[in-house]
């Protein structure tokens, strides 16, 4: 007959994904005649929980390579995002969220999908993938076999211990000759 045990432990207790997307629309000083490169570093980020949502507080830089004057002189556009996003991540179980962590990660660093040139204007993408878990406390039910199998006692076999060097050592083996 089996007993069971209950065993509190943290555990994943929700999991979840989404990629988000973002258009934003900058004037630039000097007119581009064509985009060189569009890249995105420094992106920093922390969740919260409010209510039944979990709130992502992020930011990020871009940096924008064009050329201007008719391709004869370059400059970088350097741009901070700052962004809010709300997701509802379901549990697992329905278990009290009070003491839950939530750890967010990014599954695709944000980058540049697709950049325009309208006058004056630059018009960028970004697409980004956080991942969310929320880590609590959680019960597991285990079953227990109390009926401990008893030790072995472990010892050498003497008769064979005893046998072997009767067989094996050579009482004038300094005396035999080699052939």
């Amino acid at each position: 007959m089996s007993n069971y045990k209950e065993i509190v432990t943290k555990a994943v207790i929700g999991k979840g994904k989404k990629t988000f997307t973002s258009t934003k629309e900058q004037t630039i000083e000097n007119k581009p005649t064509t985009i060189l490169g569009c890249w995105v570093i420094n992106h920093n980020f922390k969740g919260d929980r409010v209510g039944d949502s979990i709130v992502i507080n992020g930011s990020y830089d871009v940096n924008i390579w064009y050329s201007y004057d008719n391709d004869t002189k370059t400059e970088v556009y350097k741009d901070t995002n700052t962004y809010q996003e709300t997701v509802k991540v379901r549990k697992r179980d329905d278990l009290d969220s009070e003491g839950e962590e939530i750890i967010i990660r990014s599954l695709k660093q944000p980058t540049c999908s697709k950049v325009d040139i309208n006058d004056n204007k630059v018009i960028y993408t970004i697409e980004k993938e956080l991942g969310i878990e929320l880590v609590g406390d959680t019960k597991v039910k285990i079953a227990v076999d109390e009926n401990e199998e008893p030790w072995e006692e472990i010892m050498e076999d003497q008769e064979k211990v005893e046998e072997a060097i009767e067989n094996e050592v050579k009482e004038d083996f300094i005396n035999e000759e080699t052939i």
